[in-house]
């Protein structure tokens, strides 16, 4: 019950949170603020989120359905690149969209198409590392890839080669997915138990559907859901950094349209964090509307795609290991 509640209400609460640090003027000013989401009737019923809705799940029942006519050469990359795009998906869902009802939302993102974590678990931490005022900091934000000078120990090898793009793709789903388990059974309560629980029943279900139209478990497993996984956590590899300003945390990346789309534009990931309220197809909207500002407040923060990322930081950590003041 109170997740839900945090859930339906996060818009505002972010909104309320990222008022304590100062921003250039014109992102007070409602008629800038806002200009993106005076739209018409469309964009109020949310009309391209029930598209992309439609869009995903229509896509990745076809390309099941159809296996045997389009072949693992064909399938495999659809299946992979719609898994992905359910993640994101997954994202807006939790961020109270396409409607104010979490729990309706949640019935929405709660198919286990991406293999790899109940919904529930993914909503919680992500709420979790939607503050600001605490992005990046070890033991706090669940989503950081920084550990404290304390907590470093043994593994800086390991953890180095993950803050790489050849890291991130090739162990970082792996790495991510114990770290969660871990957390599941060190929690080790009634709560988390049902949560994996009909997780794991939903996922049997839908790995049997899978192998009745032809797709190996397994395969579907290690050949899409991981890749699926490696190819969302390019968003991640160089989406926030630690430094004192916590509008200087979160990376502006002025990607491509593909990237995008397929990421339902939070590599504006500033701008997400600002205004976490706002639906997916108004953040390039709100960005380009003020992006002077935007950039200004970033302190240097921006990228220009994520293949020169990727390229970047090949052999290299795209950021340091332990976290520099926690």
């Amino acid at each position: 019950m109170i997740r839900s509640t945090l859930a339906e209400t996060h818009y505002i609460l972010a909104e309320s949170q990222v008022r304590a640090a100062p921003m250039p003027s014109s992102f007070h000013t409602p008629s800038n603020r806002f200009r993106a989401t005076r739209a018409g009737w469309w964009a109020r019923l949310e009309l391209p989120t029930w598209i992309l809705i439609a869009t995903i799940y229509g896509g990745w029942l076809g390309c099941v359905l159809h296996w045997q006519a389009l072949g693992p050469w064909l399938g495999t990359p659809l299946l992979i690149l719609l898994t992905a795009w359910y993640m994101s998906l997954q994202h807006e869902l939790i961020h109270g969209h396409p409607t104010r009802n979490a729990r309706f939302n949640a019935l929405l993102g709660q198919l286990p198409l991406a293999v790899w974590y109940p919904y529930a678990v993914y909503r919680d931490s992500h709420l979790d590392h939607h503050h600001n005022e605490t992005l990046t900091l070890p033991g706090i934000d669940p989503e950081t890839y920084y550990v404290s000078r304390a907590g470093a120990g043994n593994g800086s090898r390991l953890r180095r080669f993950r803050n790489t793009s050849a890291g991130r793709l090739l162990i970082g789903p792996a790495l991510g997915w114990s770290r969660t388990i871990r957390a599941a059974w060190l929690a080790r309560d009634r709560k988390t138990a049902l949560t994996w629980g009909g997780h794991g029943l939903l996922l049997a279900a839908m790995l049997t559907v899978l192998e009745h139209a032809g797709i190996s478990p397994l395969f579907y497993v290690l050949a899409i859901a991981y890749p699926a996984l490696s190819l969302t956590m390019v968003r991640s590899l160089f989406e926030h950094r630690a430094v004192e300003s916590e509008h200087g945390r979160s990376v502006i990346n002025e990607a491509a349209w593909p990237w995008r789309l397929l990421f339902l534009n939070l590599n504006y990931h500033l701008v997400h964090h600002l205004h976490p309220g706002l639906p997916w197809f108004h953040l390039r909207l709100a960005y380009l509307a003020e992006r002077e500002s935007y950039l200004e407040s970033s302190d240097g923060f921006v990228e220009r795609g994520y293949l020169p990322l990727l390229w970047r930081y090949r052999s290299k950590p795209a950021i340091a290991d332990v976290h520099p003041f926690a």
